[in-house]
């Protein structure tokens, strides 16, 4: 598949990216073609702006989209609107080697960007481009800049250097400190709707009825889509869906359930879980979802445990696991005495 990346880690489909041994040419996913035609046209007017936001949910391609930039702003001449791939800077940059190209991630086992990563990423943003005319620097979580990191990220915010392109990679925009949000322009890239992205996936699994499976078990997301049929994840996760199916009807017991995710790092059992939840609602009518509060406060629940572990939080992943599948069954009445919400096999189909 030309311009896709090999993505590290199996959290989710916005895990570390890997920039060693890339495609050739690097190219948005096709549901980017109009924010890919904005940055082109921002590029060719010499606006595009020194610092950019590019937020969204996960799995929508925010990485790709940013490499597809960075390796076009350093391509020595773009040809249809991409990065050549023959060029010098485009060989260094599929290697993984070029000097003008800078991506900051966690590293090893830690969950922020650290200080010590920013300050460097600044200072190179002050030295003479040694390839070409531009530099790149690629932030990505972009809310996983640790206090002293954000910090120390604004300088190259408040002084920017010529030639000099700063991309933040964000999923969570209320995680990042509103002095770093504040001076960037933001993109916000949405979760594609299945007409934009079910060609594609129908192209990356060569079967037309399976890529529509996998995207609704996807619940829509084309990169978790694409993840599960390149890891065989889709079985497993069929699986846990209807353990936690036998659990909302009260046919399965917590420590049940909870076994079928021992396996799984926590953020991605929390995930799963999430789906879960949001598939279901979304099937609900309005008299359904009145009744539904406690399931949409798990999900908050949810979305902030994600996020202190995000930070650096390190919970107990059992101890987590257990209270969260202990609240969902709460939440479908299924342990609470003289609930109503307990639902039919039909509406938590996995």
């Amino acid at each position: 598949m030309r311009g896709a990346v090999r993505l590290l880690g199996t959290a989710t489909p916005g895990g570390k990216m890997n920039l060693q041994d890339l495609p050739e040419v690097s190219v948005p996913l096709p549901w980017q073609a109009e924010a890919w035609a904005r940055l082109q046209e921002q590029v060719s007017r010499q606006q595009l702006p020194h610092a950019l936001l590019l937020a969204g949910p996960a799995g929508v391609g925010k990485q790709r989209l940013a490499l597809a930039l960075a390796r076009y702003l350093l391509c020595h001449q773009p040809v249809a609107g991409h990065n050549c791939g023959a060029c010098r800077a485009c060989r260094f940059s599929q290697s993984g080697s070029h000097g003008d190209f800078r991506w900051l991630q966690p590293e090893g086992s830690s969950k922020v960007i650290r200080i010590e990563q920013v300050r460097e990423a600044v200072a190179f943003v002050y030295r003479t481009a040694g390839f070409g005319a531009r530099k790149v620097v690629v932030l990505s979580p972009a809310e996983r800049l640790s206090h002293g990191a954000a910090n120390a990220l604004l300088k190259g915010l408040e002084e920017p250097s010529a030639d000099t392109h700063l991309i933040l990679i964000a999923e969570r925009l209320q995680g990042m400190p509103a002095t770093v949000r504040s001076r960037c322009q933001l993109l916000k890239l949405p979760l594609p709707g299945p007409d934009q992205c079910l060609p594609w996936l129908q192209r990356v699994t060569g079967d037309e009825a399976g890529a529509a499976d996998l995207l609704a078990l996807a619940g829509g997301v084309p990169l978790l889509a694409e993840q599960l049929f390149t890891e065989g994840g889709a079985g497993p996760l069929r699986e846990r869906r209807t353990a936690l199916g036998d659990l909302a009807r009260g046919r399965a017991t917590v420590p049940v359930v909870a076994a079928r995710f021992a396996q799984l790092e926590l953020t991605q059992a929390l995930r799963d879980i999430a789906l879960f939840l949001q598939l279901y609602l979304c099937r609900q009518d309005q008299a359904a979802l009145r009744r539904a509060q406690p399931l949409f406060h798990l999900l908050d629940r949810l979305q902030a445990l994600q996020a202190a572990i995000a930070a650096g939080s390190n919970p107990n992943p059992q101890l987590a696991l257990e209270s969260v599948l202990i609240s969902l069954a709460d939440g479908f009445g299924v342990m609470r005495s003289g609930a109503t919400m307990r639902p039919s096999s039909e509406e938590i189909a996995p």
